[in-house]
């Protein structure tokens, strides 16, 4: 029976152009370091150390992972670095709310889902801070909600599209991975937990942003990997509630 259903954000909650989000974020973190390093040096660093973190194997938290990576020649201002990446994302992050737009029908189809006694969680990519995951859940409508997880940088050890990410989460919130449905718009990343038994239902109001993806992003996909994955449902976000009907009726 369905205990939990997993949401992916960008492009599933919130339409998100990576690229354009990019061009826009790099010059603006790149002050908040301009006295400590040169934006190139900030910028490969970013990149690098991000990579290097959607491979982390669970020996240590995302955000110490990323830490030890990106504070590389910096070790005396490891702590300074990362409460500087905090205190922009506090205080600056809110710049890049033109960017962002909410996919619709976001809260309609949580309140919902919240009538079925479900678990709801947020199932991001855990690159970012927590605050940044819920800047951008506020952005969608949802920052009142009160979600079972919000996977963030601080409380994750692994990254999509790594099974023991969703491994990790159904450890988390206490549930098997046959009893969730994952909701998301990456055949790769979001399909991927097909293999451990979890339904999937493959959202497509965020599409016209497929193929998008900076090489970031795509260092670690294999896109091959999962053709042979059919998703159990497919359609727009305001479909889910439907799919989830479906799947407490199974016993």
């Amino acid at each position: 029976m369905l205990k939990a259903v997993l949401f992916d954000l960008d492009n599933t909650l919130i339409r998100f152009d990576e690229r354009e989000f990019f061009e826009a974020y790099i010059p603006r973190i790149s002050t908040v370091f301009s006295d400590l390093m040169p934006p190139e040096t900030l910028i490969t660093k970013l990149l690098l150390s991000t990579q290097m973190l959607m491979n982390n194997n669970g020996q240590m938290p995302n955000a110490e992972y990323f830490m030890s990576s990106f504070s590389q020649g910096y070790e005396g201002y490891k702590e300074e670095i990362w409460k500087r990446f905090i205190k922009f994302y506090e205080t600056e992050f809110d710049e890049f709310r033109s960017l962002v737009s909410v996919i619709p029908g976001v809260r309609e189809v949580f309140t919902k889902l919240r009538g079925e006694g479900v678990k709801l969680v947020i199932a991001s990519n855990p690159i970012w801070p927590q605050i940044v995951q819920m800047k951008r859940l506020a952005w969608a409508g949802l920052g009142d909600w009160n979600f079972e997880l919000v996977t963030s940088i601080e409380n994750m050890s692994y990254c999509k599209p790594h099974i023991e990410y969703y491994l990790e989460v159904c450890q988390k919130i206490s549930e098997r991975p046959e009893g969730c449905l994952m909701v998301g718009n990456d055949p790769v990343n979001d399909l991927v937990v097909a293999k451990i038994g979890m339904k999937t239902f493959l959202v497509t109001d965020g599409s016209e942003f497929d193929g998008s993806e900076l090489e970031l992003s795509k260092s670690i996909r294999d896109d091959t990997a999962v053709e042979s994955i059919v998703p159990d449902f497919k359609g727009l976000l305001s479909d889910v509630p439907e799919a989830v009907e479906t799947l407490l009726k199974l016993r």
